[in-house]
């Protein structure tokens, strides 16, 4: 067993174990460490806020009636644009329906995507903002059982604001300035109109809240949960983090909100105004801020407060636009790049030119395939002249290994002296793998978070380059009627991925270890069934890899030769 199979046996072994670690335990020791650092910030933390209040309006009593009950049982404030439509309860001022109106549900079908839903449903999920005082017994303050009342525009459109109000009978009166923008910006402002003769101290807050544990893609690659960068710092914690314990946090600037895969909504309170952020599980999931210094307003006096509100479709252009636009610091991480994100972010938009320019984003991928594989030509070039070479030298690797069968040492000295004679480095066919990982991993990232390669055709029977293969060959590729079950569904392309590794991999030396090479055997076919549930615009992209490579390859084995004593 020669060196270079060694290493790449080691290698091959933690790939695996890394895969496995990465992608299906746990990482339980960064969360404990994320658990523990967080406590000791929330202990700090409850000690410069103990003077602000909790935001604790909940929705303690869920009817649980459909969708369409819900908003048929409220007045509403429509509201729409060229992105966007939906409405706005007056019971509460919730946000709590809208319709995201370029994008659908399935590839089949024109039902738009449908994102919140109202309180009084199972699976509600909605929006509201207010105030809280630090003594209610004292303070009639509007709640999510508020009915409020339109003042003049009662259609919400970009440029026409909606204004709605609600008077205590207690000397106050609450008014809101809802404002719509082009595509997914909501703008909240509160104002407190004191007509009493006392002074009064309130709090500025804005909540989400999602009834129910949603169905998340549940993988290691991409967050789904709660989300917030508070000051600086980034914080990321799924469902199930925040049902067993809250999360609490204090900055001077920042965001929060929740995220799914593809769509998102986020809250930004008032510049610079410091915040009490929170992240809890009572009667639902809430994700929440609230203001740590009071808005006073004096006698016979006004003041208001505005909270920035995003139910978006995570466009790449969109998210980036608004963190520049609204200077919302590292707004852009709403979109999950991962660790790579210095590489894989400037890739996408690469990919995204190319589309632009090609109208199919599989061609895109064939065309930074190719631009990967010029680009690296020398150094694979190298490589594989040196893998020939290996190739070659295996005749002879195996007559000096009968030679010095009984002598380790001299058998280690003359095949070193064989690889410096004929420059060949075993390790060498490594290179390749290496090379191809960031890519692989990049273009894997993106066709899975990215909404703009979501539903995105290619040719033939791949309809959604961001889906599996829908073909399978246990049903003959459809010409059987019978569909098989998830697992079963390994599909053309898959297969002409583990064809391509295949033929790659008899174009490689052979290892002269015949457990060894029995493994390599059977390595495409282990492949082939691993990435058959992986996006078809992945296993494109390795097929056509894997056709250049053997290009590559075929040609310099014709052109080399060696020269051995």
């Amino acid at each position: 067993m020669d060196l270079r199979n060694v290493v790449f046996a080691i290698a091959l072994s933690f790939a695996v174990l890394f895969g496995w670690s990465t992608f299906f335990e746990t990482p339980q020791i960064e969360e404990q460490k994320k658990f523990q650092e967080t406590e000791g910030k929330t202990s700090n933390n409850k000690k410069k806020q103990s003077s602000t209040p909790s935001v604790n309006f909940d929705n303690t009593n869920i009817p649980n009636i459909s969708r369409e009950d819900a908003i048929k049982s409220s007045n509403r404030i429509k509201f729409e644009n060229e992105n966007v439509e939906g409405s706005i309860s007056l019971k509460g001022a919730l946000i709590d329906d809208i319709t995201f109106k370029k994008y659908n549900e399935t590839l089949k079908g024109d039902k738009k995507v449908t994102y919140l839903n109202p309180s009084e449903t199972n699976e509600g999920y909605f929006v509201e903002s207010g105030w809280a005082a630090s003594n209610l017994s004292n303070m009639t303050l509007p709640n999510s059982e508020t009915l409020w009342t339109v003042k003049g525009n009662n259609k919400l459109s970009q440029g026409n604001p909606v204004v709605i109000e609600w008077n205590n009978k207690s000397g106050l009166i609450f008014r809101k300035k809802i404002e719509l923008d082009e595509k997914f910006l909501f703008r909240i402002t509160q104002e407190i109109q004191n007509r009493s003769s006392d002074r009064v101290e309130l709090y500025p807050y804005a909540q989400i809240t999602r009834n129910q544990n949603p169905d998340v893609t549940d993988f290691y690659i991409l967050h789904e949960g709660f989300i917030g960068v508070f000051d600086e710092e980034l914080k990321e914690d799924s469902y199930k983090d925040i049902e067993d314990r809250k999360k609490e946090y204090t900055a001077d600037h920042g965001w929060l909100g929740i995220t799914d895969k593809y769509w998102l909504t986020a809250l930004v309170p008032e510049k610079n105004q410091s915040f009490k952020g929170e992240f809890l599980f009572k009667n639902g999931f809430k994700a929440n801020y609230i203001q740590n210094e009071p808005v006073v307003v004096q006698p016979s006096s006004s003041k208001s407060s505005e909270t920035k509100i995003f139910i978006a479709a995570k466009e790449v252009k969109v998210i980036d636009g608004y963190a520049e636009s609204e200077n919302i610091n590292k707004f852009d991480l709403t979109i999950d790049w991962g660790w790579f994100y210095f590489f894989t972010k400037p890739l996408f938009f690469i990919m995204n030119y190319l589309f632009e320019l090609t109208k199919n984003f599989g061609i895109a991928i064939l065309l930074v395939t190719a631009a990967v594989r010029l680009l690296f030509f020398p150094l694979a070039n190298y490589s594989f002249r040196s893998m020939a070479k290996m190739k070659i030298l295996q005749p002879e690797l195996l007559r000096l290994k009968e030679l010095h069968k009984d002598d380790k040492v001299k058998l280690q000295q003359e095949m070193m002296a064989l690889y410096k004679r004929e420059k060949v480095n075993p390790l060498s066919g490594c290179l390749p793998i290496l090379i191809q990982i960031p890519f692989f991993f990049a273009i894997y990232k993106m066709l899975f978070i990215s909404l703009e390669m979501r539903h995105q055709p290619f040719f033939g029977w791949i309809k959604d380059l961001s889906a599996q293969d829908p073909t399978s060959i246990f049903n003959l590729f459809g010409l059987i009627p019978w569909d098989p079950p998830s697992f079963l569904i390994i599909g053309a392309w898959p297969i002409m991925m583990g064809g391509t590794m295949y033929l790659q991999q008899k174009l490689n030396p052979t290892p002269p270890d015949p457990i060894q090479a029995k493994i390599f055997m059977f390595f495409p076919l282990f492949l082939t069934i691993i990435l058959a549930p992986f996006p078809s615009g992945l296993v494109v992209y390795w097929t056509v890899n894997n056709v250049l490579t053997i290009a590559q390859q075929w040609v310099i084995m014709r052109t080399t030769t060696v020269k051995t004593k």
